[in-house]
């Protein structure tokens, strides 16, 4: 069972440097080329075209293999439960409700469930977040005009 484990250690740390570096070359290649719309990509023998912006997408999964994060693709307007909602956001299911009921997300009832799109969904998360690296800065700068050594 160890060496089993040992050969999923070695085959997770292969994929993440992989990734590591697909994303690290795929970056370079968007940045040198800002108005290329189209990309030819080739597997084997055979060839696709491919729109720029799946390739910034591909980038973008390849850099959370990297970490070793678990990737799901998600259709920006697809909907989501609330316990779905709780998950991404990583809370509670009723306070997820609360924010639904306080008007902070948009949402619609499907029958008797409440619904949330996936973009107006990660909008607040990504406003949450925002707004917490604000108050961090803010400390910060408060920290050092006190002369508190941060």
């Amino acid at each position: 069972m160890l060496a089993e484990n040992e050969g999923r250690h070695g085959e997770e740390a292969e994929v993440k440097a992989l990734a590591q570096e697909s994303a690290t070359e795929l970056s370079r290649l968007l940045q040198r080329l800002p108005g290329v719309d189209r990309a030819t990509v080739r597997l084997d023998h055979d060839t696709i075209i491919m729109p720029r912006r799946a390739l910034e997408l591909l980038r973008e999964v390849l850099a959370y293999m990297a970490k070793g994060n678990a990737v799901t693709v998600v259709p920006t307007h697809a909907e989501v439960t609330t316990q779905q909602a709780a998950g991404l956001l990583n809370v509670s299911r009723p306070h997820v409700i609360k924010l639904l009921n306080d008007g902070k997300i948009p949402f619609h009832y499907a029958g008797r469930h409440r619904r949330i799109r996936y973009d107006d969904l990660m909008d607040y998360k990504a406003k949450q977040r925002k707004g917490s690296l604000e108050a961090m800065e803010d400390l910060q700068r408060q920290a050092q005009e006190e002369d508190m050594g941060y």
